[in-house]
């Protein structure tokens, strides 16, 4: 889950240039990303992780921290070997 996190980490730096920010912060609470941003985030994690993002799964608390984030792909993930893009 460590490389989700950095992942995901590497992925979110692109676009939040000059922001710390912690796996744990609420990023929507901080106002460092909106629902529209979550849009690419969601095409970012289908791309990256191979997986499936599904309604059920568009949930604030799934996408709200970096750790949320990862342990979203883990539970898609889960059972398998995560591929590389």
């Amino acid at each position: 889950m460590n490389d989700a996190r950095a992942r995901i980490r590497g992925f979110l730096r692109r676009f939040l240039r000059n922001v710390e920010f912690r796996d744990d912060e609420n990023l929507f609470a901080e106002g460092l990303i909106n629902s529209l941003f979550a849009l690419q985030l969601v095409a970012f994690l289908e791309k990256e992780f191979r997986v499936r993002i599904e309604n059920e799964d568009l949930e604030l608390g799934n996408f709200r921290s970096i750790d949320a984030l990862a342990s979203l792909v883990h539970r898609k993930t889960e059972g398998r070997v995560p591929c590389r893009s």
